[in-house]
């Protein structure tokens, strides 16, 4: 690595053009959004989570309303500043006027001890950068004076460019950054000098002051797909334990048109399972950890949904290789401007334990839940398609007494506002069994002297989480996708499907 190794996301702008509001192709709302949960299990027991966003970045709007200088006017008659507002309108329909996006902000937000909630932001979106291909962004809110002189005095970089500097070696990083973030593949590190995040707003001087510091190697143990097992080969780093198998390909979270902007938002989980080992320092006090549950995940599009839950948790009793991660919320389908209802009501349940993934989706199976507004979660569902190698069912029950902490996300037309409620002490409770057909009864019971795949993991270290429009009654839901939408999703499974009895029949 070096201090110019990478460019930014971005490019080096053409003033003209950002005035002109063409600096995006699309100049939709936008936004990208980083999570990473870390788990510390007792005797420390407790949680912390990372969440960096970017909205907005870039982007150019067209200026509602140019206010008429009445005090330039007022002598004027009524008919004449009719007149000029007509004219002024006709202008602005002709060549409108274009300004920066008001909800652009770079965003750091940490929950720590004892649910905890520290922020820190700014709205120079062009302090923000990020690769193309693969997992490294990052965001310096503040530089160290004397690192910033040196390399401005030192010749080596110019004032110009140093604003393009991207990402660097983690040494480097921690001897000039005062402030920000560094998130690189396998490697997360940041300074957070910000405020309390219940109190005042997210932007600086709103609240009471807080300060964070983090340092993370990290080690992937799974994505979203079968991987191999944790314990089998010593925890030795991804790529080593599936070099040369074949099974352990990776999957998109939201199903294969995920990959393209059809549905608002996307949601993909990068790490269902791993390992971090470094240190956090939260508001003085050092929590140092080695091989920690870590996980991870991403979110993007024009904003969060309506209304949603999530649960998570890799940090079970006596099921070191046991990971599970459960959502369900009201989405968007495309074409949301055309009439009638154009949302549905989806969840799913993924599981990943000791090398396999246990997927739990509207199109291949189906799913409930019953979620009150706050305090328990409720969720289980089947895995009936005959393509799969296997079928399967799972229940969760997660409880929490604990109050919760009122967190951010980005919202549609306001930014980023109080969305959401967690906690990362939900106790938890989860099954999982295999199925088998009943010709009897016609469809798929649980496979009979056998004992449970999972029976009754617990955990007092679960996250849960509840979000959008808030409801009074309990949030009792039979999830289903609609056609042709579920046919267009399950077309992989079909074809791997074929594929897979195609090879059993040759053998």
């Amino acid at each position: 690595f070096r201090s110019r190794l990478r460019a930014p996301w971005r490019q080096k702008r053409d003033e003209k053009k950002m005035r002109n509001g063409r600096s995006r192709k699309n100049n939709r709302r936008f936004t990208e959004g980083w999570y990473y949960r870390l788990t510390l299990p007792p005797p420390v027991n407790e949680s912390f989570v990372f969440i960096f966003s970017i909205e907005d970045a870039g982007r150019w709007v067209r200026e509602d309303s140019i206010q008429c200088d009445k005090s330039a006017i007022s002598a004027e008659s009524d008919g004449y500043v009719k007149a000029t507002n007509r004219i002024q309108k006709l202008v602005r329909l002709l060549r409108p006027k274009y300004v920066k996006s008001p909800l652009t902000l770079a965003c750091m937000q940490l929950l720590g001890s004892q649910d905890t909630y520290l922020v820190q932001s700014d709205e120079d979106d062009t302090k923000f950068w990020g690769w193309k291909f693969s997992q490294g962004y990052g965001c310096t809110f503040e530089w160290k004076n004397d690192s910033k002189a040196n390399i401005v005095d030192g010749g080596h970089i110019t004032k110009e460019d140093f604003k393009m500097i991207a990402a660097m070696t983690p040494e480097e990083w921690s001897e000039r950054v005062q402030s920000g973030f560094q998130i690189l593949p396998f490697h997360l590190q940041g300074r957070l000098n910000g405020h309390d995040g219940t109190l005042g707003g997210v932007k600086a001087d709103q609240g009471i002051s807080g300060t964070a510091e983090f340092d993370l190697v990290i080690k992937p143990v799974a994505g979203w797909g079968n991987y191999p097992p944790l314990y089998s080969t010593g925890g030795a780093p991804l790529e080593q334990r599936s070099k040369g198998r074949k099974d352990y390909r990776q999957y998109s979270t939201a199903g294969w048109l995920a990959y393209f902007p059809v549905f608002e938002p996307h949601w993909q989980i990068t790490m269902a399972h791993a390992r971090a080992s470094g240190f956090v320092n939260w508001n003085g006090t050092l929590y140092e950890f080695d091989d920690a549950p870590f996980y991870g995940e991403k979110n993007w599009g024009g904003a969060f949904p309506t209304k949603w839950f999530w649960t998570q948790c890799n940090s079970f009793e006596n099921y070191p290789d046991l990971a599970f991660t459960s959502g369900g919320g009201i989405r968007e389908l495309p074409f949301s401007f055309l009439p009638g209802k154009r949302t549905e009501t989806l969840g799913l349940i993924g599981i990943h334990y000791n090398g396999t993934f246990y997927e739990i989706v509207p199109w291949t199976g189906e799913m409930e839940w019953k979620v009150t507004p706050w305090g328990r979660w409720e969720l289980s569902g089947r895995c009936t398609d005959k393509n799969g190698k296997n079928q399967f069912e799972a229940e969760i029950i997660a409880v929490t007494d604990e109050p919760g902490v009122l967190l951010r996300a980005p919202t549609k037309d306001k930014g980023m506002q109080y969305a959401c409620r967690d906690s990362g002490f939900g106790s938890v409770t989860m099954s999982l069994w295999l199925l088998e057909w009943d010709n009897e009864l016609g469809d798929f019971v649980r496979a009979r002297g056998q004992v449970p795949l999972v029976d009754q993991a617990r955990s007092s270290q679960c996250t849960v989480e509840v979000g959008g429009i808030p409801w009074n009654e309990t949030w009792n839901v039979s999830s289903k996708m609609k056609q042709p939408m579920k046919g267009m999703v399950r077309l992989p499974y079909v074809v791997r499907g074929l594929v897979e009895k195609t090879r059993r029949s040759k053998k």
